[in-house]
């Protein structure tokens, strides 16, 4: 006597909303992953030039943002304050934020039981993702925008 299989056939599945965050988990961790590697990859080929150690090229990697390297050893900002890697580390933000914001909603809904619980703090975590977001696009991109002088 043959079982019978626990799991939906194909016709029936589909790209609910569950499937959707489903993917973009992992699509956003992907993401994070090329980021990291473009900023790294930047970072080394700029710093090979400057003599950058690798405790300096990795926080560059992570945050590639010419105000987070002002206090490591590099002679000159100039190269790094380019739009190129402010859209690089803005890209890197909003992906992670939205990451991990998203892990936070799905461990929260593990953990209420209730169904306003869940609405209050799916509400809260967009709040907090679209601030946060915010605050560190202005912060990436206030020397390209608005230019001490």
């Amino acid at each position: 006597m043959a079982s019978k299989s626990r799991s939906l056939p194909l016709t029936k599945r589909g790209l609910n909303f569950e499937m959707m965050m489903w993917l973009f988990t992992r699509l956003s961790a992907l993401a994070m992953y090329g980021l990291i590697l473009v900023a790294i990859a930047g970072a080394l080929i700029m710093g090979a030039r400057t003599q950058m150690n690798m405790a300096d090229v990795l926080r560059w990697g992570f945050m590639p943002n010419p105000n987070h390297v002002q206090s490591t050893d590099i002679p000159a900002l100039e190269p790094w304050a380019t739009p190129f890697w402010a859209v690089t580390a803005s890209l890197l933000l909003i992906v992670a934020v939205a990451h991990g914001v998203h892990g936070l909603v799905v461990i929260a809904d593990d953990y209420i039981v209730s169904a306003n619980g869940r609405k209050i703090v799916r509400l809260l975590s967009i709040i907090m993702m679209i601030s946060m977001t915010l605050i560190g696009l202005y912060i990436l991109w206030r020397d390209i925008l608005f230019p001490a002088g």
